[in-house]
């Protein structure tokens, strides 16, 4: 990436400020409009950059909510250790609820002991919500992930069974957000929807954001299959028949091992990985995603009973 400083100095991030300006907006607005709201942080990259605007928009040590993580037991420990560190760092409060204690409950029921268990992540996350009375919950989501996420309102009404409907969604007008709810119901606030992915990557690099070492480029043993390149781990072992190759390779997003792909890269820097977001051609859960590729309404349906 030998062009890479001229790109970048012809690459405009002035748009950065009014985006940060916006999702500080909606941050100062859930924690007044909201008793008892939470952010859902995950370690991973968009809630990292949402984390550096509730840093900037409240102070260190000062961030009013909690972050909350729904883990399925087959996340990459890199990115929990990471998310780990990051909460000590900022002096946030970090809740974690498991897949794993649902399924002892019995409220999770896995048709078998190998289902990828990130869609199951609904039944904890709503939990969660019951079990700390949650009334607003912070998430990562852009619009332009997927078409799904393309229809959500930033302020996204949930009934009192936590699920989401796309032709009753309230209006907002010149930045007017109806908070009103019900007893049992909630919110899904997304504060970064009308940031794009490159536009992310951009303000990490702008704001030397640090990340799980998995977003940059590492040797990593995979197989490809359906077009996708599928990690080879103790969860996704090769099937038979299929060739076990080692690439270079980095996660243009993390989530449950089960589900989540990298794709061939050499991206060892954010500014590099700017460069290389500007050429893609595919989303980054078009590219990465496995239990996106069930069907074209698969995100639609998961939303409407409860997912992030």
């Amino acid at each position: 990436m030998t062009n890479e400083p001229q790109l970048l100095a012809k690459l405009s991030n002035s748009h950065l400020d009014a985006l940060e300006e916006e999702t500080i907006f909606i941050l100062r607005e859930v924690a007044a409009a909201f008793e008892r709201p939470a952010l859902l942080f995950s370690g991973g990259k968009d809630s990292l950059v949402m984390l550096k605007c509730a840093e900037k928009a409240f102070g260190i040590g000062r961030i009013p909510f909690p972050l909350l993580m729904i883990d399925t037991g087959h996340n990459f420990p890199e990115v929990t250790d990471f998310r780990d560190l990051r909460a000590t760092e900022l002096g946030a409060k970090l809740i974690v609820r498991h897949v794993e204690d649902s399924m002892k409950r019995g409220t999770v029921r896995l048709a078998h002991p190998d289902e990828p268990r990130n869609a199951h992540q609904s039944v904890t996350l709503l939990e969660a919500i019951d079990e700390f009375r949650f009334d607003a919950l912070i998430g990562g989501a852009r619009r332009d992930e997927e078409k799904a996420r393309a229809k959500e309102r930033i302020f996204s009404h949930r009934d009192s069974f936590g699920q989401w409907q796309p032709k009753a969604q309230r209006p907002e007008l010149w930045t007017l957000f109806n908070t009103r709810l019900q007893p049992g119901e909630h919110f899904r606030v997304f504060p970064i929807s009308n940031w794009t992915e490159l536009d992310v990557w951009q303000y990490i690099e702008r704001e030397h954001i640090a990340l799980p070492s998995l977003y940059y480029a590492h040797p990593r043993q995979i197989v490809e299959r359906k077009g996708l390149l599928v990690p080879v781990t103790e969860l996704t072992p090769a099937r038979a028949g299929e060739d076990v190759v080692e690439k270079t390779v980095r996660f243009r997003t993390l989530g449950d091992i089960t589900c989540t792909c990298p794709v061939d890269s050499l991206a060892a820097t954010a500014a590099e990985i700017v460069i290389e977001t500007l050429a893609a051609d595919v989303s980054e859960r078009g590219s990465t995603r496995m239990d996106d590729k069930t069907s074209d309404a698969s995100m639609e349906k998961r939303k409407k009973d409860g997912y992030f």
